[in-house]
Protein backbone atom coordinates (compact mmCIF):
# COMPACT_ATOMS: atom_id res chain seq x y z
CA UNK A 1 0.00 0.00 0.00
CA UNK A 2 1.64 3.76 -0.89
CA UNK A 3 0.84 6.07 1.39
CA UNK A 4 0.92 9.04 -1.21
CA UNK A 5 -1.93 7.30 -3.30
CA UNK A 6 -3.99 7.58 -0.10
CA UNK A 7 -3.45 10.72 0.53
CA UNK A 8 -4.00 11.83 -2.79
CA UNK A 9 -7.64 10.35 -2.75
CA UNK A 10 -8.32 11.44 0.70
CA UNK A 11 -7.53 15.02 -1.22
CA UNK A 12 -9.01 14.33 -5.07
CA UNK A 13 -12.30 13.17 -3.20
CA UNK A 14 -12.91 15.56 -0.59
CA UNK A 15 -11.94 13.62 2.40
CA UNK A 16 -9.31 15.13 3.83
CA UNK A 17 -8.33 18.67 3.23
CA UNK A 18 -4.86 21.07 5.10
CA UNK A 19 -6.82 23.47 7.57
CA UNK A 20 -6.36 26.91 6.40
CA UNK A 21 -4.72 25.54 2.98
CA UNK A 22 -5.27 28.85 1.10
CA UNK A 23 -2.70 30.58 3.14
CA UNK A 24 -0.12 27.96 3.54
CA UNK A 25 -1.94 25.74 6.50
CA UNK A 26 -1.10 25.43 9.77
CA UNK A 27 1.23 22.32 11.19
CA UNK A 28 -0.92 19.29 13.02
CA UNK A 29 -4.31 20.70 12.11
CA UNK A 30 -6.54 18.78 9.02
CA UNK A 31 -10.48 19.53 7.86
CA UNK A 32 -12.97 16.50 6.96
CA UNK A 33 -14.59 17.45 3.33
CA UNK A 34 -17.46 16.00 2.32
CA UNK A 35 -17.01 12.58 2.25
CA UNK A 36 -14.39 12.66 5.27
CA UNK A 37 -16.99 14.15 7.55
CA UNK A 38 -19.57 11.15 7.00
CA UNK A 39 -17.05 8.66 7.18
CA UNK A 40 -15.40 9.60 10.71
CA UNK A 41 -19.58 10.51 12.05
CA UNK A 42 -20.56 6.73 10.76
CA UNK A 43 -17.26 5.64 12.62
CA UNK A 44 -18.14 7.41 15.78
CA UNK A 45 -22.09 6.68 15.03
CA UNK A 46 -20.81 2.95 14.97
CA UNK A 47 -18.73 3.27 18.26
CA UNK A 48 -21.91 5.01 20.34
CA UNK A 49 -24.38 2.44 18.91
CA UNK A 50 -22.14 -0.34 19.45
CA UNK A 51 -21.08 0.44 23.08
CA UNK A 52 -23.66 2.31 24.68
CA UNK A 53 -27.18 2.63 22.83
CA UNK A 54 -27.93 -0.65 22.36
CA UNK A 55 -26.46 -2.09 25.00
CA UNK A 56 -28.71 -4.43 26.81
CA UNK A 57 -28.38 -4.22 30.73
CA UNK A 58 -30.58 -7.28 30.91
CA UNK A 59 -28.70 -9.67 29.73
CA UNK A 60 -24.70 -10.60 29.42
CA UNK A 61 -22.60 -9.85 26.51
CA UNK A 62 -20.30 -13.56 25.94
CA UNK A 63 -17.38 -12.78 27.91
CA UNK A 64 -19.03 -10.05 30.48
CA UNK A 65 -18.53 -11.28 34.06
CA UNK A 66 -21.99 -9.72 35.28
CA UNK A 67 -24.90 -7.59 33.38
CA UNK A 68 -23.86 -3.76 33.16
CA UNK A 69 -25.12 0.02 32.51
CA UNK A 70 -23.70 2.34 29.83
CA UNK A 71 -24.82 6.15 29.70
CA UNK A 72 -23.05 8.80 28.19
CA UNK A 73 -22.15 12.30 29.32
CA UNK A 74 -20.59 15.38 27.11
CA UNK A 75 -18.00 17.72 29.56
CA UNK A 76 -16.93 20.81 28.53
CA UNK A 77 -13.82 21.52 26.76
CA UNK A 78 -12.14 23.76 29.18
CA UNK A 79 -12.50 22.66 33.03
CA UNK A 80 -11.36 24.17 36.16
CA UNK A 81 -7.64 24.52 36.18
CA UNK A 82 -7.25 22.65 39.81
CA UNK A 83 -8.47 19.10 37.65
CA UNK A 84 -5.26 19.32 35.24
CA UNK A 85 -3.01 20.08 38.79
CA UNK A 86 -4.89 16.80 40.66
CA UNK A 87 -4.98 14.58 37.57
CA UNK A 88 -0.87 15.06 37.30
CA UNK A 89 -1.24 16.74 33.41
CA UNK A 90 0.28 20.17 34.98
CA UNK A 91 3.37 18.55 36.29
CA UNK A 92 3.48 15.17 33.90
CA UNK A 93 2.21 15.94 30.86
CA UNK A 94 5.32 17.11 28.78
CA UNK A 95 7.57 15.48 26.29
CA UNK A 96 11.46 16.50 25.84
CA UNK A 97 12.45 18.61 22.70
CA UNK A 98 15.62 19.36 21.22
CA UNK A 99 16.62 21.64 18.67
CA UNK A 100 19.00 21.30 15.92
CA UNK A 101 22.02 23.88 15.69
CA UNK A 102 23.11 23.05 12.10
CA UNK A 103 22.36 25.43 9.52
CA UNK A 104 20.31 24.77 6.73
CA UNK A 105 18.19 23.03 9.46
CA UNK A 106 16.89 24.25 12.15
CA UNK A 107 14.37 21.57 12.47
CA UNK A 108 12.72 20.51 16.25
CA UNK A 109 12.19 17.10 17.81
CA UNK A 110 10.99 15.35 20.39
CA UNK A 111 13.60 13.25 22.05
CA UNK A 112 11.75 9.79 21.89
CA UNK A 113 11.87 10.10 18.21
CA UNK A 114 15.57 10.52 17.69
CA UNK A 115 17.83 7.59 16.62
CA UNK A 116 20.27 8.08 19.18
CA UNK A 117 22.41 11.58 18.92
CA UNK A 118 21.31 12.21 15.69
CA UNK A 119 18.85 14.57 13.77
CA UNK A 120 16.72 12.72 11.61
CA UNK A 121 16.77 15.19 8.79
CA UNK A 122 20.65 14.59 8.83
CA UNK A 123 21.45 18.15 6.94
CA UNK A 124 24.27 18.34 4.94
CA UNK A 125 27.23 19.68 5.83
CA UNK A 126 27.69 23.61 5.97
CA UNK A 127 30.47 25.29 4.18
CA UNK A 128 33.14 25.10 6.29
CA UNK A 129 31.43 23.69 9.00
CA UNK A 130 31.32 20.11 10.42
CA UNK A 131 29.55 17.02 9.05
CA UNK A 132 27.83 16.38 12.32
CA UNK A 133 24.12 18.06 13.52
CA UNK A 134 24.23 19.91 16.72
CA UNK A 135 21.28 19.36 18.77
CA UNK A 136 20.58 21.16 22.22
CA UNK A 137 20.27 19.53 25.69
CA UNK A 138 16.76 18.02 25.98
CA UNK A 139 14.11 20.09 27.64
CA UNK A 140 11.06 19.36 28.86
CA UNK A 141 7.77 20.64 27.10
CA UNK A 142 3.97 20.77 28.62
CA UNK A 143 1.78 19.79 25.52
CA UNK A 144 -1.48 21.29 27.40
CA UNK A 145 -2.57 24.75 25.28
CA UNK A 146 -3.23 27.47 27.65
CA UNK A 147 -5.93 30.21 27.23
CA UNK A 148 -7.46 33.19 29.07
CA UNK A 149 -11.09 33.30 31.03
CA UNK A 150 -12.63 36.20 31.40
CA UNK A 151 -11.32 40.04 30.28
CA UNK A 152 -8.51 40.63 32.62
CA UNK A 153 -6.29 37.82 31.43
CA UNK A 154 -3.69 37.48 34.58
CA UNK A 155 -1.64 34.52 35.53
CA UNK A 156 -4.61 33.63 37.94
CA UNK A 157 -7.32 33.58 34.87
CA UNK A 158 -5.02 30.43 33.09
CA UNK A 159 -6.98 27.74 31.82
CA UNK A 160 -6.02 24.68 29.66
CA UNK A 161 -7.88 23.32 26.68
CA UNK A 162 -8.34 19.59 27.29
CA UNK A 163 -5.47 16.91 26.56
CA UNK A 164 -7.94 14.26 26.81
CA UNK A 165 -11.93 13.45 27.76
CA UNK A 166 -11.13 11.19 30.78
CA UNK A 167 -11.34 13.77 33.44
CA UNK A 168 -14.96 15.28 32.32
CA UNK A 169 -15.74 11.58 33.80
CA UNK A 170 -14.03 11.25 36.63
CA UNK A 171 -15.35 14.31 37.81
CA UNK A 172 -19.09 13.80 37.15
CA UNK A 173 -18.67 10.26 38.68
CA UNK A 174 -20.90 11.01 41.90
CA UNK A 175 -22.84 13.12 39.43
CA UNK A 176 -23.81 10.18 37.06
CA UNK A 177 -24.72 8.11 40.21
CA UNK A 178 -27.16 10.39 42.15
CA UNK A 179 -28.71 11.45 39.10
CA UNK A 180 -29.34 8.03 37.23
CA UNK A 181 -30.34 4.63 38.30
CA UNK A 182 -26.66 3.25 37.69
CA UNK A 183 -25.43 0.56 40.24
CA UNK A 184 -21.56 -0.34 39.92
CA UNK A 185 -20.50 -2.01 37.64
CA UNK A 186 -21.27 0.46 34.86
CA UNK A 187 -19.85 2.86 32.19
CA UNK A 188 -19.45 6.52 31.24
CA UNK A 189 -18.55 6.96 27.60
CA UNK A 190 -17.55 10.18 25.82
CA UNK A 191 -17.13 11.52 22.47
CA UNK A 192 -15.37 14.95 21.82
CA UNK A 193 -12.62 17.46 20.88
CA UNK A 194 -8.75 17.18 22.87
CA UNK A 195 -5.97 19.20 22.31
CA UNK A 196 -2.17 18.57 22.73
CA UNK A 197 0.56 20.91 21.61
CA UNK A 198 2.45 18.37 19.55
CA UNK A 199 6.36 19.31 19.25
CA UNK A 200 6.09 17.80 16.05
CA UNK A 201 2.91 16.82 14.45
CA UNK A 202 3.30 14.03 11.69
CA UNK A 203 1.94 11.30 9.39
CA UNK A 204 -0.97 13.30 8.39
CA UNK A 205 -4.16 13.03 10.49
CA UNK A 206 -2.24 10.17 12.91
CA UNK A 207 -0.07 12.76 15.01
CA UNK A 208 -2.55 16.27 14.99
CA UNK A 209 -2.59 18.85 17.74
CA UNK A 210 -6.60 18.82 17.44
CA UNK A 211 -8.21 15.08 17.39
CA UNK A 212 -11.32 13.72 18.30
CA UNK A 213 -11.67 10.62 21.57
CA UNK A 214 -14.08 8.04 21.87
CA UNK A 215 -13.86 7.55 25.81
CA UNK A 216 -15.18 4.75 27.95
CA UNK A 217 -14.76 4.76 31.98
CA UNK A 218 -15.96 1.79 33.52
CA UNK A 219 -16.25 1.68 37.22
CA UNK A 220 -16.23 -1.58 38.89
CA UNK A 221 -15.65 -3.90 42.09
CA UNK A 222 -12.13 -4.13 42.70
CA UNK A 223 -12.20 -7.56 43.33
CA UNK A 224 -13.86 -8.19 39.32
CA UNK A 225 -11.62 -5.55 37.87
CA UNK A 226 -9.57 -8.05 36.33
CA UNK A 227 -11.78 -9.80 34.49
CA UNK A 228 -13.22 -6.47 33.43
CA UNK A 229 -10.00 -5.53 31.89
CA UNK A 230 -10.07 -8.71 29.61
CA UNK A 231 -13.81 -8.21 28.61
CA UNK A 232 -13.20 -4.48 27.38
CA UNK A 233 -9.48 -5.33 25.91
CA UNK A 234 -11.01 -8.22 23.33
CA UNK A 235 -14.79 -6.77 22.87
CA UNK A 236 -12.41 -3.57 21.49
CA UNK A 237 -10.46 -5.94 19.57
CA UNK A 238 -13.70 -7.41 18.10
CA UNK A 239 -15.30 -4.50 17.39
CA UNK A 240 -12.24 -3.38 14.79
CA UNK A 241 -12.43 -6.67 13.42
CA UNK A 242 -16.10 -6.76 12.37
CA UNK A 243 -15.51 -3.20 10.95
CA UNK A 244 -13.25 -4.82 8.53
CA UNK A 245 -9.65 -4.17 10.24
CA UNK A 246 -9.27 -8.22 10.35
CA UNK A 247 -6.00 -8.14 8.36
CA UNK A 248 -2.93 -9.15 9.66
CA UNK A 249 -2.03 -5.61 9.67
CA UNK A 250 -3.93 -5.42 13.17
CA UNK A 251 -2.56 -6.61 16.45
CA UNK A 252 -3.26 -5.96 20.00
CA UNK A 253 -0.11 -6.27 22.10
CA UNK A 254 -0.09 -6.59 26.21
CA UNK A 255 2.51 -3.92 27.75
CA UNK A 256 5.46 -5.35 29.21
CA UNK A 257 5.74 -4.29 32.79
CA UNK A 258 8.32 -1.65 32.91
CA UNK A 259 5.66 0.28 30.13
CA UNK A 260 3.10 0.52 32.91
CA UNK A 261 2.12 3.68 34.64
CA UNK A 262 2.78 3.14 38.38
CA UNK A 263 -1.04 2.69 39.03
CA UNK A 264 -1.75 0.43 36.35
CA UNK A 265 -2.20 -3.44 36.54
CA UNK A 266 -2.36 -3.77 32.85
CA UNK A 267 -2.69 -2.07 29.79
CA UNK A 268 -3.16 -3.54 25.80
CA UNK A 269 -3.19 -1.31 23.09
CA UNK A 270 -4.84 -2.35 19.65
CA UNK A 271 -2.26 -1.25 16.96
CA UNK A 272 -2.30 -0.90 12.95
CA UNK A 273 0.64 -0.96 10.63
CA UNK A 274 0.24 1.87 9.05
CA UNK A 275 1.35 1.78 5.44
CA UNK A 276 3.38 5.60 6.86
CA UNK A 277 5.40 3.33 9.36
CA UNK A 278 8.39 0.92 8.65
CA UNK A 279 8.13 -2.79 7.72
CA UNK A 280 7.44 -4.29 11.34
CA UNK A 281 5.87 -1.25 12.90
CA UNK A 282 2.39 -0.70 14.45
CA UNK A 283 0.74 2.67 15.60
CA UNK A 284 -1.40 2.89 18.25
CA UNK A 285 -5.16 2.70 17.62
CA UNK A 286 -6.75 2.66 21.21
CA UNK A 287 -5.11 2.09 24.64
CA UNK A 288 -7.88 0.05 27.16
CA UNK A 289 -6.13 0.07 30.75
CA UNK A 290 -6.91 -0.69 34.12
CA UNK A 291 -6.06 2.20 36.15
CA UNK A 292 -7.04 0.95 39.40
CA UNK A 293 -8.97 3.48 41.64
CA UNK A 294 -6.14 5.90 40.85
CA UNK A 295 -8.16 9.01 39.18
CA UNK A 296 -11.03 9.16 41.85
CA UNK A 297 -8.58 9.14 44.80
CA UNK A 298 -7.01 11.87 43.23
CA UNK A 299 -10.06 14.25 42.82
CA UNK A 300 -10.88 13.19 46.25
CA UNK A 301 -7.60 13.05 47.63
CA UNK A 302 -4.74 15.35 46.25
CA UNK A 303 -2.63 15.25 43.09
CA UNK A 304 0.45 13.47 41.75
CA UNK A 305 3.82 14.24 43.15
CA UNK A 306 6.43 14.12 39.76
CA UNK A 307 8.85 13.72 42.31
CA UNK A 308 7.81 10.45 44.34
CA UNK A 309 4.66 9.44 42.41
CA UNK A 310 2.28 8.27 45.10
CA UNK A 311 -0.73 10.04 45.80
CA UNK A 312 -0.23 13.18 48.74
CA UNK A 313 -1.80 16.01 49.92
CA UNK A 314 1.13 19.14 49.45
CA UNK A 315 1.46 21.43 52.65
CA UNK A 316 1.70 25.13 52.33
CA UNK A 317 3.84 27.23 54.70
CA UNK A 318 0.62 27.87 56.56
CA UNK A 319 0.68 24.11 57.02
CA UNK A 320 -2.79 24.14 55.25
CA UNK A 321 -3.13 22.02 51.92
CA UNK A 322 -2.77 23.04 48.51
CA UNK A 323 -3.37 21.87 45.35
CA UNK A 324 -5.47 19.01 46.48
CA UNK A 325 -8.05 17.23 45.04
CA UNK A 326 -11.86 18.29 46.07
CA UNK A 327 -12.42 16.69 49.45
CA UNK A 328 -15.45 15.06 47.75
CA UNK A 329 -16.64 11.87 48.57
CA UNK A 330 -16.22 9.73 45.33
CA UNK A 331 -16.91 6.55 46.99
CA UNK A 332 -19.19 4.13 46.08
CA UNK A 333 -21.77 2.35 48.16
CA UNK A 334 -23.64 -0.81 47.06
CA UNK A 335 -26.90 -0.29 48.14
CA UNK A 336 -27.67 -4.09 48.20
CA UNK A 337 -24.95 -5.25 50.11
CA UNK A 338 -24.34 -1.63 52.22
CA UNK A 339 -20.54 -2.14 51.35
CA UNK A 340 -18.52 0.57 50.42
CA UNK A 341 -15.60 1.13 48.25
CA UNK A 342 -13.34 3.00 45.70
CA UNK A 343 -14.39 1.48 42.34
CA UNK A 344 -11.56 0.81 39.56
CA UNK A 345 -11.60 2.00 36.35
CA UNK A 346 -11.32 0.45 33.26
CA UNK A 347 -10.27 2.61 30.43
CA UNK A 348 -10.83 1.80 26.76
CA UNK A 349 -9.50 4.79 24.82
CA UNK A 350 -9.93 4.84 21.04
CA UNK A 351 -8.81 7.72 18.69
CA UNK A 352 -12.11 8.98 16.18
CA UNK A 353 -9.07 10.20 13.75
CA UNK A 354 -7.20 7.25 13.80
CA UNK A 355 -9.29 4.59 13.57
CA UNK A 356 -10.45 6.98 10.60
CA UNK A 357 -7.46 6.70 9.04
CA UNK A 358 -7.05 3.43 9.68
CA UNK A 359 -10.12 2.55 7.76
CA UNK A 360 -9.15 4.71 4.74
CA UNK A 361 -6.23 3.03 4.92
CA UNK A 362 -7.12 -0.64 5.05
CA UNK A 363 -9.92 -0.36 2.23
CA UNK A 364 -7.83 1.48 -0.22
CA UNK A 365 -7.63 -1.14 -2.74
CA UNK A 366 -6.61 -1.19 -6.66
CA UNK A 367 -7.28 -4.61 -9.01
CA UNK A 368 -8.28 -5.43 -12.58
CA UNK A 369 -12.07 -4.59 -13.18
CA UNK A 370 -13.41 -5.21 -16.84
CA UNK A 371 -15.08 -1.91 -18.57
CA UNK A 372 -18.40 -1.21 -20.42
CA UNK A 373 -16.64 -2.94 -23.44
CA UNK A 374 -15.53 -5.94 -21.26
CA UNK A 375 -11.59 -4.79 -21.11
CA UNK A 376 -9.87 -5.14 -17.87
CA UNK A 377 -8.65 -2.35 -16.51
CA UNK A 378 -7.03 -1.42 -13.40
CA UNK A 379 -9.39 0.25 -10.96
CA UNK A 380 -9.16 1.82 -7.19
CA UNK A 381 -11.67 1.45 -5.02
CA UNK A 382 -12.30 2.07 -1.43
CA UNK A 383 -13.65 -1.36 0.40
CA UNK A 384 -15.53 0.37 3.66
CA UNK A 385 -17.50 -1.72 5.61
CA UNK A 386 -21.37 -1.04 4.43
CA UNK A 387 -21.77 0.36 7.99
CA UNK A 388 -18.82 3.45 7.71
CA UNK A 389 -18.93 3.83 4.06
CA UNK A 390 -19.98 7.66 3.19
CA UNK A 391 -22.39 6.87 0.50
CA UNK A 392 -24.44 3.31 0.78
CA UNK A 393 -26.10 3.70 -2.60
CA UNK A 394 -26.16 5.74 -5.97
CA UNK A 395 -28.59 5.75 -8.94
CA UNK A 396 -27.61 5.73 -12.06
CA UNK A 397 -30.30 6.46 -15.01
CA UNK A 398 -28.88 4.58 -17.90
CA UNK A 399 -29.40 7.30 -20.35
CA UNK A 400 -31.19 10.52 -19.91
CA UNK A 401 -34.63 10.06 -21.84
CA UNK A 402 -37.42 7.44 -21.95
CA UNK A 403 -38.75 8.29 -18.46
CA UNK A 404 -35.55 6.76 -16.99
CA UNK A 405 -34.27 9.86 -14.93
CA UNK A 406 -37.96 10.49 -13.32
CA UNK A 407 -37.30 7.02 -12.10
CA UNK A 408 -34.08 6.92 -11.37
CA UNK A 409 -34.90 10.25 -8.82
CA UNK A 410 -38.31 9.21 -7.86
CA UNK A 411 -35.33 5.86 -6.49
CA UNK A 412 -32.94 8.52 -5.67
CA UNK A 413 -35.41 10.40 -2.91
CA UNK A 414 -37.00 7.42 -1.13
CA UNK A 415 -33.47 5.62 -0.24
CA UNK A 416 -31.93 9.31 0.81
CA UNK A 417 -34.84 8.92 3.70
CA UNK A 418 -33.05 5.89 5.31
CA UNK A 419 -29.19 6.56 4.45
CA UNK A 420 -27.24 8.90 2.26
CA UNK A 421 -27.35 8.29 -1.26
CA UNK A 422 -26.22 9.86 -4.68
CA UNK A 423 -28.03 10.38 -7.97
CA UNK A 424 -25.32 10.20 -10.97
CA UNK A 425 -26.53 10.67 -14.81
CA UNK A 426 -23.09 12.34 -15.98
CA UNK A 427 -20.84 10.22 -18.68
CA UNK A 428 -20.96 6.12 -19.25
CA UNK A 429 -22.05 4.27 -16.62
CA UNK A 430 -18.79 2.70 -16.85
CA UNK A 431 -17.28 5.68 -15.43
CA UNK A 432 -20.16 6.31 -13.10
CA UNK A 433 -19.35 3.25 -11.67
CA UNK A 434 -15.71 4.16 -11.17
CA UNK A 435 -16.06 7.10 -9.66
CA UNK A 436 -18.87 5.48 -7.18
CA UNK A 437 -15.86 2.38 -6.56
CA UNK A 438 -13.22 5.09 -5.72
CA UNK A 439 -14.97 6.82 -2.98
CA UNK A 440 -16.42 3.53 -1.29
CA UNK A 441 -19.94 3.39 -2.35
CA UNK A 442 -21.56 -0.67 -1.71
CA UNK A 443 -23.95 -0.60 -3.94
CA UNK A 444 -24.71 1.04 -7.22
CA UNK A 445 -28.18 1.30 -9.10
CA UNK A 446 -28.86 1.01 -12.51
CA UNK A 447 -32.80 2.40 -14.13
CA UNK A 448 -32.52 0.87 -17.55
CA UNK A 449 -34.94 0.16 -20.40
CA UNK A 450 -36.24 -2.79 -18.88
CA UNK A 451 -36.86 -1.08 -15.69
CA UNK A 452 -39.44 0.70 -17.49
CA UNK A 453 -40.76 -2.70 -19.22
CA UNK A 454 -40.68 -5.09 -15.92
CA UNK A 455 -39.83 -2.50 -13.01
CA UNK A 456 -36.71 -4.15 -12.03
CA UNK A 457 -33.37 -2.44 -11.24
CA UNK A 458 -30.14 -3.51 -11.41
CA UNK A 459 -28.23 -3.88 -7.69
CA UNK A 460 -24.12 -4.19 -8.50
CA UNK A 461 -22.18 -5.18 -5.55
CA UNK A 462 -18.87 -2.79 -5.45
CA UNK A 463 -16.40 -5.87 -4.36
CA UNK A 464 -17.54 -8.77 -5.83
CA UNK A 465 -19.05 -6.92 -8.71
CA UNK A 466 -22.08 -8.87 -9.09
CA UNK A 467 -25.38 -7.54 -10.49
CA UNK A 468 -29.03 -8.55 -9.56
CA UNK A 469 -31.90 -7.28 -10.77
CA UNK A 470 -34.47 -6.41 -8.04
CA UNK A 471 -38.04 -5.29 -8.11
CA UNK A 472 -37.89 -1.30 -8.15
CA UNK A 473 -40.37 -1.68 -5.18
CA UNK A 474 -38.23 -3.70 -3.23
CA UNK A 475 -35.04 -1.55 -4.04
CA UNK A 476 -34.40 0.19 -0.48
CA UNK A 477 -35.39 -2.56 1.55
CA UNK A 478 -33.08 -4.66 0.03
CA UNK A 479 -30.13 -2.33 -0.11
CA UNK A 480 -30.83 -1.70 3.49
CA UNK A 481 -31.15 -5.27 4.51
CA UNK A 482 -27.37 -5.74 2.66
CA UNK A 483 -26.06 -3.10 4.49
CA UNK A 484 -27.60 -3.82 8.05
CA UNK A 485 -27.14 -7.59 7.55
CA UNK A 486 -22.80 -7.39 7.48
Amino acid sequence: MDMEKVVSLCRRRGFLFQSSEIYGGLNGFWDYGPLGVELKRNVKEAWWRDMVATHDDLGTLPGAPSPYDMVGIDCTIIMHPQVWKVSGHYDLFIDEMVDCRTEGCKGRFRVDHLAGSECPLKPSKPAGGSDKCSLTEPREFNLMFKTTLGALGGEEDTAYLRPETAQGIFVNFKNVVDSSRVRVPFGVAQQGKSFRNEITPRNFTFRSREFEQMEIEFFCHPDTSRQWYEFWRDRRMQWYKDLGLAGDRLRLRDHDPDELSHYSTGTADIEYAFPFLSEGEYGELEGIAHRGDFDLRSHMEGKLDPKTCPLTVEQGDDGKPRHRGSGRDLTYRDDLTNERFTPHVIEPSAGADRATLAFLCEAYTEDEAPDEKGKMQTRTLMRFHPRIAPIKAAVFPLVKKDGMPEVAQDLYKALKKKFPAVYDAGGAVGRRYRRQDEIGTPYCITIDGQTLQDQTVTIRDRDSLEQVRVKLDDTVAEVERRITAL
